[in-house]
């Protein structure tokens, strides 16, 4: 996959139509950059960790998964092998991006081995789409647990080594994988302490967008436009008919590069869109990323 990239206007979701500009770094490229990623022991994450890699990055993975799930290939130490494979540097890191003294020895383990931190990637999500009353609480506090207290304690204590290099004059950036803040009811009313979830990763984008600013590091989110063939959509029932429906994981590694390679000092506060992304850089072929299924035939993903 090659794009160019070029200062350009897209449509970003941030609840409502807006004018979004991408403007490109000095030198689109990764090679060198440091990388905090919670979780990418697999799927999306393995895949923005390998595109970052194939540019010659560093990438530290905080992920739980020290052995093989039963249902789930991959863990922190095969993404490690994967990531090397792939031209980068890897730091594989195991611990629980909800407990304060993990997050805080991924955040030291990895300027210790690579001298800083450029880059956070907060990655690491849980999912149940039950309705309110069919959900479990030990799942919600879950989700909110994972994905709202763990996207917004990441970046915390990210924020030394982020202001560090931006100072540095090394782009700086935050990106999380979480949706536009759409706030038709429709997803509260479908799966509503998902979509709190979500929504809370999102806020985390929102509200350090405008905290950072003065600092010059870019915090903006990334969703897919369609299902993407991952291993967890996988495991849910009617999975594989599911999967089969949606994209690799690979558009969004590729839409990922191209945010991580933006001036963060322009490119900030925005909820992108992975086909949008690359669209807008020249991207006008998509079918690569769902080989055999027509594009009228993808599912698209949720929130949108």
């Amino acid at each position: 996959m090659s794009y160019t990239v070029r200062m350009t206007r897209i449509t970003s979701h941030a609840g409502g139509t807006a004018n979004a500009i991408i403007t490109p770094g000095a030198v689109p490229t990764l090679a060198s950059r440091t990388i905090l990623m919670s979780g990418g022991s697999r799927g999306i994450g393995l895949a923005i960790a390998k595109r970052a890699a194939a540019d010659g990055a560093n990438v530290a993975l905080l992920a739980k998964t020290a052995l093989p799930h039963a249902k789930l290939s991959g863990t922190v130490y095969t993404a490690a092998e994967e990531i090397e494979a792939a031209g980068g540097q890897a730091l594989p890191i195991v611990g629980d991006v909800r407990k304060d003294e993990d997050v805080a020895r991924a955040v030291a383990a990895t300027i210790e081995r690579f001298g800083g931190i450029d880059v956070v990637v907060n990655n690491a999500s849980a999912i149940d789409l039950s309705t309110t009353e069919a959900v479990d609480m030990k799942r919600y506090d879950l989700m909110q647990d994972i994905n709202v207290r763990g996207t917004f304690l990441l970046s915390k204590l990210s924020l030394p080594a982020l202001r560090a290099s931006s100072r540095a004059g090394t782009d700086a950036h935050i990106l999380t994988l979480s949706p536009p803040l759409n706030l038709d009811p429709t997803w509260a009313g479908r799966h509503l302490a998902y979509t709190m979830a979500k929504y809370g990763m999102s806020l985390t984008t929102l509200g350090l967008a405008e905290e950072l600013r003065a600092d010059g590091i870019g915090v903006n989110s990334l969703w897919p436009a369609t299902l993407i063939d991952t291993a967890a959509i996988r495991a849910m029932p009617d999975g594989d008919t599911l999967a089969s429906a949606g994209r690799s994981p690979q558009i969004v590694a590729d839409a990922a590069h191209v945010l991580l390679t933006s001036d963060p000092r322009t490119t900030t506060g925005n909820f992108f869109i992975d086909e949008e992304v690359l669209a807008a850089h020249g991207v006008t072929d998509f079918a690569e990323y769902s080989p055999g299924t027509p594009e009228d035939r993808l599912i698209p993903d949720i929130f949108l």
